[in-house]
């Protein structure tokens, strides 16, 4: 088994002392594929709305904020509710703190990539690397009690 130790945002070691490829990058990578296979649910309120609906549909969980939302009471009173559910769920979770830098990625003109949540494929039959990588370093992160590890996401 491949232990990752996650040293800071953007690096993670292995286990061996090797490094792989940032978790930033690996974020990246997962959201545009789970966006070309449309099995990507963005905002708040399409989030809280599958999950409730089919929980075992999810398998990570993206929240964003920056300092335009940092003192936003009912967005932190939603992500409070979201991780709490993403932890009873066995839902990988992270945050970014760059909202527009996700809403470039997965496409919202909105603006509203508060939440973003990768569904499983309703075939099951897939394999993303980059979201093994993920799931590998948030499972690492909670094992050092960081809950919900933030993950810068790379330049354009």
């Amino acid at each position: 088994m491949i232990r990752l130790i996650p040293t800071d945002p953007d690096s993670v070691l292995l286990q061996k002392g090797s490094t792989f490829t940032s978790p930033g990058k690996s974020l990246k990578e997962a959201l545009v594929c789970a966006q070309s296979e449309h099995r990507l649910t963005v905002g708040v309120y399409e989030s809280a709305k599958i999950m409730t609906e089919d929980p075992d549909s999810v398998s990570f969980c993206v929240l964003a904020t920056d300092e335009q939302f940092e003192w936003d009471v009912a967005l932190q009173i939603h992500f409070t509710l979201i991780q709490s559910f993403c932890f009873d769920n066995d839902i990988s979770i992270v945050r970014v703190s760059d909202t527009q830098r996700l809403a470039a990625i997965v496409g919202d003109e909105q603006e509203d990539a508060h939440c973003v949540l990768i569904t499983n494929p309703a075939d099951g039959s897939w394999e993303d690397p980059a979201l093994e990588k993920l799931h590998l370093f948030c499972e690492e992160s909670r094992r050092l009690n960081d809950w919900v590890p933030e993950i810068s996401l790379p330049e354009r």
